[in-house]
């Protein structure tokens, strides 16, 4: 299982969201960090950042040596490429 680091941002982002989505969205990185399963999408011209989509939520994110996943933001999809 990978190691989840959150930044404060991404912190802040999650207490934002209402609880039942918030654990669907903690739920989809888990189960990223122990399996790799997940909608995930390389960002072009992004450093190497990824997206993990959970319903209408986009999880940011790096990879960082093989086992560390360092989960930058978590948006609404509307908000999430501004």
């Amino acid at each position: 299982m990978k190691r989840i680091v959150i930044s404060e941002e991404a912190q802040a982002d999650i207490r934002a969201i209402p609880q039942p989505v918030a654990m669907n969205i903690l739920t989809a990185i888990h189960r990223l960090a122990e399996t790799g399963a997940g909608r995930v999408k390389t960002l072009q011209n992004k450093d190497g950042e990824k997206r993990l989509r959970v319903g209408d939520y986009r999880v940011r994110f790096t990879e960082e040596r093989p086992d560390t996943l360092r989960i930058h933001t978590v948006k609404n999809r509307k908000d999430a490429c501004r």
